[in-house]
């Protein structure tokens, strides 16, 4: 078969812009008639969120979508707002309690629409639910579950012949979030099973179970994440809802088979966890000149680099939350999507259904947002559309595990990123660690020695001159003691370190040339970057956390 001549495309190309213009004639006149908006998807852009809330086979028999929705507000368009198929899937969405808003559009239009329906996975039959607490259990439970202790007392008050595992359930998590613990951990043993919380970053012992009760608990926190009950030789990820009072709580739930039984980790997602201005981050005043400068830009990226646990998730969430405002779109990929922000966009990577990063982003730049977020950078495909992304006219932040700023660059150029799209690409580089914050009760000061003090002097010396040294003129050191406000601890809450690389002609210059970890410290030292130990000692020296504490995080002091 031979090619069809180039004048014939041309042709065919012309005919088709002509029928496309015909039916969006079309569409506006019969908009016009029955007093509806019109809409063109092509200069809209399409939520994947909002277009699963009708389901495919709904909107295709319906001729409608939905576009955008904004809690309980929905935006969707239809062919034809009045015929019956239509106004059956307008009626469900009414009985959701949507407020609705209708716009006509032309059946080429709404193929836009239809055609995310590809990344969107289909609906599976579940038999999870929420866990719901009422109000004055929860007042009841919270005004009881203040310390470690007093959680692990209620939990063993409990008759394991006679109590139900949700019992064991609503303490648990009304007692996390009394506590502020992160994760918790339940651990089958041969003789019981162990309950401990991390709190702050570290793990605390919380009461021993016995396995037969241990046992119908771990068949109703499965039961409960929508895994498979009978299953118990392989992992399993999954996910629910606890409904504390009208607040959700995500928990994420991870099983894995052990020797003497089944090992589960919660993950406590509560939405106020992360609900963190830029100064609460715990950035000096000079950082946040630096964060405000990057984010003040029409385009770039934004990496933020770091291991697990460190903190990147809240602070990238952060400068969300700083940027957003009705003229701005901003769009996320995440994997999984942990906290839900309001006023935007949110979407999760589905590897069955094809949205990956790499597509994802692909898809995402096609929606026309101001600012990116992709949860993480992990291969060179992602790499090299957020770099694209952030040379056109984007404000991409992104993750990427490294050990500190610097080592962002070789760690892209390993990907097999071009070293011509890094630099220009590159607006900062943002490495972060989480140290623990001394009880404000019960610390206690201790005294400073005269090598200390002459460390002291020796590093306000070189800090750069954007640095007010004014807050380190009279160091002050203090020690953990514990107290029932931090429940013996010492601590209570954790605080960022960070460190910072700007973007720049100088960088840009150093990364085209020699882009090694030693060319790049030299541009650090030129830029007046504060490493992240000295941030750490700085917060010491405030007296919001311990030397200790900053060696733990950073390695061994140099000073």
């Amino acid at each position: 078969m031979t090619d069809a001549p180039k004048g014939q495309d041309d042709l065919h190309s012309q005919l088709a812009k002509i029928r496309r213009a015909g039916e969006e004639r079309a569409a506006e006149r019969l908009a016009e008639k029955l007093g509806y908006p019109y809409a063109d998807l092509s200069k809209m852009p399409v939520s994947l969120d909002a277009v699963r809330t009708i389901p495919e086979a709904d909107a295709r028999d319906g001729k409608i979508s939905a576009i955008e929705v904004r809690d309980k507000k929905i935006a969707v368009v239809a062919v034809n707002p009045i015929l019956p198929a239509t106004m059956k899937a307008l009626n469900d969405l009414a009985a959701q309690k949507y407020e609705t808003k209708v716009f006509v559009v032309s059946p080429s239009s709404l193929e836009a629409a239809f055609a995310l329906y590809k990344f969107v996975k289909p609906p599976t039959e579940s038999v999870a639910g929420k866990v719901a607490i009422s109000k004055n259990r929860l007042e009841e439970l919270t005004g009881q579950l203040v310390t470690l202790e007093a959680i692990h007392t209620t939990i063993m008050n409990l008759d394991f012949t006679k109590a139900s595992p949700s019992d064991l359930i609503q303490i648990l998590f009304a007692g996390a979030l009394a506590v502020h613990a992160s994760d918790i951990h339940t651990e089958a043993g041969e003789k019981q099973a162990k309950i401990r919380f991390r709190v702050d970053g570290l793990l605390h012992d919380i009461c021993d179970l016995p396995l037969p009760f241990y046992a119908n608990f771990v068949s109703r926190v499965k039961l409960l994440s929508e895994m498979k009950i009978n299953v118990r030789n392989e992992a399993q990820d999954g996910r629910f809802t606890i409904n504390l009072a009208g607040k959700d709580i995500e928990m994420r739930v991870s099983v894995i088979p052990a020797e003497f039984g089944e090992t589960i980790v919660m993950r406590v997602l509560d939405p106020s966890a992360t609900m963190v201005g830029l100064p609460s981050l715990g950035l000096r005043t000079d950082n946040l000149v630096i964060v405000k400068r990057a984010l003040d830009r029409p385009n770039g990226l934004i990496l933020n680099t770091g291991p697990t646990g460190s903190g990147k998730t809240t602070t990238l969430y952060a400068f969300l939350r700083s940027v957003n405002s009705p003229e701005m779109k901003i769009i996320t990929l995440e994997d999984p999507i942990e906290y839900r922000i309001e006023g935007i966009e949110q979407t999760q990577v589905d590897e069955e259904a094809g949205y990956t990063f790499a597509n994802g982003l692909r898809a995402i730049v096609r929606q026309d947002p101001d600012v990116i977020l992709v949860g993480e950078i992990r291969d060179l495909e992602t790499a090299d559309i957020a770099m694209q992304s952030a040379l056109t006219g984007h404000l991409v932040l992104s993750t990427l595990h490294t050990n500190d700023a610097v080592g962002a660059v070789p760690r892209l150029i390993n990907l097999g990123v071009k070293a011509v799209s890094i630099g220009p690409a590159l607006a900062l580089v943002i490495a972060q660690r989480l140290v623990r914050v001394l009880c404000p009760e019960c610390k206690k000061e201790v005294p400073i020695d005269d090598a200390m003090n002459e460390k002291i002097k020796a590093l306000l010396a070189r800090l750069p001159a954007q640095v007010d040294k004014t807050l380190y003129e009279h160091p002050t050191f203090f020690a953990p003691v514990g107290c029932p406000k931090c429940n013996g601890i010492g601590y209570k809450g954790r605080v960022g370190i960070f460190e910072f690389l700007e973007g720049g002609p100088d960088l840009e210059t150093t990364i085209l040339h020699e882009a090694s970890e030693v060319a790049l410290r030299e541009v650090a030292k030129r830029q007046g970057m504060v490493s992240m130990q000295e941030d750490g000692i700085l917060k010491a020296i405030e007296g919001k956390t311990t030397l200790d504490e900053v060696k733990d995080a950073t390695g061994e002091l140099a000073w």
